[in-house]
This record gives structure tokens, sequence and C-alpha cells, in this order.
């Protein structure tokens, strides 16, 4: 796996929109806030042409011209990392205009984003070979102040850190308005994961390790038997170190969490799985319906696996959520908390 260089001091960031732009409140402001922090921090921003645009159907351009763009600011030496603008509902629809030979062929470099950028982070890692950050987009840098989980990313890009771990507690009600667009994250819920082996849960601490990888569920379920699904290549190319997979979802709802894991499960993606972390799902938090919950509806599929599964994790579009380095060598740590080490040699 190639490791992209770390961000330097008074280095270049790149904003791209591969997804949607930010063209409305409380999006906009947040964007402006979020160049003037980096800025104050010593970095030149730069920012895409798709950045404010709303041209294109769930995402900020056509097809055409958000894939053109993100090759081309991937390949360009003038920049030296790249975060998405926000995420968005059909990213996938811009691949074929993704030139992943050149981006193959190009230095390696961080891209952080999540979500529909899943169509990025992901297939850096099982197309392309390269490490990239499922991270925050950069919106969520025009808070008041930045979250511990900003600040982790941040100290990734860098270079400073190679672990994170968990939050004390999460979001439910956000307090993000039109008109209070930099508002702190609203942290009422206490955490607590869930830890099973299998379909087994457990009250021990868990540890396991491999090779990470992983992204939002509502888009891996969308890239399964296409041309861009190469997960085969990469479960062989690291089966010796075995895969970690890590999840979460936005609008699926319990049923359709179990119907894109069954998806997943039957084109044999799991097929090396070393262990499961699995974020807090959006759309279906607290859901039940004929006895299926968002806990079942995970492990009626991967418990057969018989490996660990961490549930409830900070890695999900409720926040906080951790920065995971995907398609790094991962050491994991659960018990009370989670902890996960990077290795990207």
């Amino acid at each position: 796996m190639k490791t992209p260089k770390f961000l330097p001091a008074k280095g270049t960031i790149a904003i791209v929109a591969p997804s949607m732009g930010c063209t409305v409140e409380p999006g906009v402001s947040r964007l402006n806030a979020a160049i003037k922090r980096f800025e104050s921090m010593g970095y030149k921003v730069l920012e895409s042409p798709n950045c404010r645009k709303n041209i294109g159907i769930g995402i900020s351009n056509t097809p055409e011209s958000c894939g053109r763009e993100l090759t081309d600011f991937y390949c360009n030496p003038n920049n030296d990392i790249l975060i998405a603008c926000t995420g968005g509902e059909l990213m996938c629809e811009i691949l074929d205009f993704v030139d992943f030979e050149a981006i193959k062929n190009a230095p390696p470099k961080w891209f952080m984003g999540f979500s529909d950028n899943t169509n990025f982070t992901f297939l850096l890692n099982t197309i392309c070979d390269v490490a990239s950050i499922y991270g925050s987009n950069i919106g969520s840098y025009g808070t008041e102040e930045l979250h511990v989980s900003q600040t982790d990313a941040i100290d990734i890009l860098t270079g400073w850190k190679d672990c994170v771990e968990g939050y004390d507690k999460f979001e439910l009600l956000p307090l993000k308005s039109e008109t209070n667009p930099y508002a702190n994250l609203n942290l009422t819920e206490p955490k607590q994961l869930r830890l099973f082996i299998g379909g087994n849960e457990t009250d021990g601490e868990l540890e396991f390790e491999g090779r990470i990888t992983g992204g939002c569920l509502d888009i891996l379920a969308t890239l399964v038997g296409t041309k861009y699904d190469q997960v085969k290549a990469f479960n062989f190319k690291y089966k010796s170190e075995g895969v970690i997979w890590f999840f979460e979802a936005c609008d699926l709802s319990i049923f359709a969490i179990r119907r894109a894991l069954w998806t997943l499960d039957h084109a044999g993606w799991f097929e090396n799985a070393k262990g499961f972390i699995v974020g807090r799902p959006n759309a279906a938090w607290a859901e039940e319906d004929m006895g299926l919950d968002q806990y079942n509806a995970v492990l009626g599929i991967i418990g057969k696996y018989n490996v660990p599964i961490v549930m409830d994790a900070d890695i999900s579009h409720i926040p906080p959520s951790m920065p995971i380095i995907s398609g790094a060598y991962a050491k994991v740590r659960a018990g009370e908390n989670l902890r996960i080490f990077f290795d990207c040699n």
C-alpha cells in the first residue's frame, strides 16, 4: 500500500467537490470559516471550480466535470492534499470520468472525505493501492471550536499521530442551522460500545489486526459487481494479513443494512475478514421492526465469520467520527473505548 506524504507546514490544501458543492447555508458559511481557519494555521487553500456549484444531480456539476476535476487536482503537483467539500448522493456517476490509471501513476496524495466520498477513499485502496483518510469533509472545520475528532484528522494529515481513540459522547440533535452555522457539536449522549465475537456479545476486551478498509455502506453496496469492484484482487494481495472492515450507514434502514451486507457477503468481500468495526447507523439508530434492530441486522450476516465485531463505534454520520487511515495496517484494541493504531508501511 502506497502512503502519501504528510501535509507540510505552510503546505497547500485543495478543496474538491467530486460529490456536492457548498451552495446553501449552513454549508457556505462553514466552508468560508474552515478556509479562514486553515489559512490562520499557515496553510494555503485552493478551491476547485466546482466547490460552489450546484449544477449536477446530487453532485456539484456534471459527472464529466467532477471526474476530470478530481483527476486533475489529484495529479496536480501544486497542492499537497485533497479534502472533500461535502458529501452528496450520486458521486458514483463520476467514476467513468476519473482517470484511475493517471492516479495510479501519480505520486500518492492524501484524499480525505466521507459518506459519498467513499467512492474515492475506498477505490484508492482497492484499485490504486493508495491509502486514504475516511474523515471529516471541509465544513466540519467551520465550527466555533474544533472537536478532538477534527484535530485528530489534522494530526494524521500532518503526520503527528498514528493512532486514534473513540470519544466519550455523541450528538443526536445538532445545533447547526442556517441561522447558527458555526455551532459546535451538541454532545449529549454517552457512548457505549458493544463488543461481539461472532454473534456472541462479550464483556472482555478485543484485540485484532489486519489491513483496514471500508466506508459508507450505502456506497459500498452500490459498487458491488461493477467494474470498480476489485475487492477480490485486494483480498488476494493482502491475504496473509487479513482485512479489517469498517462501515457505517447513512440513509439505510435496518432492512437495507442487512440487504447491503448480504450483497457484500455473497460477493466474497469478507472472505479474509479479521474483524469488523461498525459505526452508529444514521437513519436506523434505535430502529426496530419485525424483530430486527441495528445489531442483529449486522450480526445475522457477518456473525458467522466468528471474528471480533465492534459496534456503535465513533465512525458514522452521527458525530463525532474518528478519522480512519483506510488502507493502512491497523491494530485494534476495544474495551470500554476503541483504539486503532495505524502502520502505513
